[in-house]
């Protein structure tokens, strides 16, 4: 018998770690070459580590909402052949008299220097947020002035936690050497307004994914100046041209020939004529991106957006752009996307149309310095231009929407930009064959 460490593997460009959010095997269950033996979820997507090796669960090393790093050993597994890595290193309990000896001196200088946390009044704290207040050196006084955002305005771990990540000054002398009760510093994170709670009103616990989207949106405002930018284009040729070649590209290619692709043509093209709006700042350093390499917003089944990125978009013809949408939509939907799909990408385009909206300010998708929403296509009145003069006419038009950075996107490029994407839907040759 032999033993094989099961480590996490490497998930893509900045993943460093990710969490375990279940175990799909249990120890003495067997396992085959590539069945998946656990399920991970790292900020932004979730997947399943399977196994490289046949045999029999024999340990496993972490709990469920454990945060693993890349390359720790998650599992043991007993193989038959001859595949061996070594075991984790057994870990030497100390003796309970080593124990005893070391923790009285610690207990005596905790209980000395930590603040004595009680419930204040009507005010009832739990003992999770008791032991954080105790842990950071939060005095009574300063708990006290946090403003609960649970039941009765009870202070909940997130408000403390909040409170803590926001406190910049040194914590607090406990209330035995202070007296008199002070009021938090001007450092910390601004009071919340309470939210009232109706009898018929239902509380919904925010969804993983969901509050590390909100996460991320509030960080981009706060990070970038977004400033934006709208011009319309008239898509008449794209949309009677894709009318005339979907049915002949279905028959040949088996797939559905989308306005997206072909929207995410111009962009990469538009990207190429101005590279600095394909770039990344990190402090007053701006990275200067070598490839192009398009986000595209879906929509998942339970209501959250997931940015699938297309490698290398510049260089994909147009079949190949389809196949590429295609297949990362159909796999975001059936949440089959691997870490990977989701990393490197250097500008966004987002399709608000697709719910009906014709125009939408879009938050920046860090560390990127440019995101471009996709308008409704509606079929409207307009004037139309030709050499026998002017005349009223149908045609289908959207509204692009180019929220960018200002503090390294000025007006001009940002409209330049955008202005260009036009221009090529705009010029669409009608005979284009595919």
């Amino acid at each position: 018998m032999a033993k094989f460490e099961l480590k996490l593997p490497k998930m893509g460009e900045s993943v460093a770690e990710a969490t375990l959010t279940n175990w799909l095997k249990n120890v003495g269950d067997t396992i085959e070459a590539d069945e998946a033996v656990l399920e991970i979820a790292t900020d932004k997507v979730d997947s399943e580590v399977p196994s490289e090796v046949d045999g029999v669960l024999v340990e496993r090393l972490f709990e469920v909402d454990d945060v693993i790093q890349v390359g720790q050993t998650i599992a043991i597994i007993e193989t038959e052949g001859d595949v061996e890595t070594d075991a984790p290193a057994t870990k030497t309990e100390p003796t309970p008299e080593v124990i005893a000896k070391v923790s009285e001196p610690i207990a005596a200088a905790s209980e000395a220097t930590q603040p004595v946390i009680e419930n204040s009044g009507d005010r009832f704290y739990s003992p999770l947020v008791k032991n954080i207040a105790s842990a950071e050196g939060i005095s009574q006084a300063e708990l006290d002035a946090i403003s609960g955002t649970g039941k009765d305005g009870r202070v909940t771990k997130n408000d403390i936690l909040s409170y803590v990540e926001n406190r910049s000054s040194k914590p607090a002398t406990s209330s035995e050497a202070t007296p008199q009760k002070t009021a938090p510093t001007s450092t910390a994170a601004p009071a919340k307004a309470p939210v009232s709670v109706n009898g018929g009103d239902e509380i919904i616990e925010m969804t993983r994914m969901g509050k590390l989207i909100a996460h991320h949106m509030v960080e981009s405002v706060q990070r970038s100046a977004h400033v934006q930018s709208f011009i319309e284009a008239d898509v008449t040729k794209i949309w009677n041209w894709r009318k005339k070649v979907k049915d002949a590209f279905m028959k040949r290619e088996g797939e559905n020939l989308t306005f997206t692709p072909i929207f995410m043509e111009a962009v990469a093209k538009a990207l190429k004529d101005f590279p600095m709006m394909n770039i990344s700042l990190d402090g007053d350093t701006i990275i200067k991106r070598k490839n192009i390499n398009l986000g595209m917003a879906a929509a998942l089944a339970d209501g959250n957006l997931i940015v699938p990125v297309i490698k290398n978009a510049d260089q994909l013809n147009l079949v190949g752009m389809s196949k590429a949408v295609n297949d990362l939509a159909s796999r975001a939907r059936d949440n089959k996307l691997k870490p990977d799909d989701i990393q490197g990408g250097t500008y966004t385009v987002t399709n608000v149309g697709t719910f009906g909206s014709i125009m939408g300010t879009p938050i920046i998708n860090q560390p990127q310095v440019g995101i471009l929403a996709l308008g409704a296509i509606r079929k409207v009145p307009a004037v139309i231009e030709t050499p026998e003069g002017d005349f009223i006419g149908i045609r289908y038009k959207m509204f692009l929407s180019h929220s960018y950075d200002h503090r390294v996107v000025n007006g001009a490029l940002g409209g330049q930009f955008v202005k260009r994407v036009a221009d090529y839907l705009e010029a669409w040759d009608s005979n284009r064959e595919i």
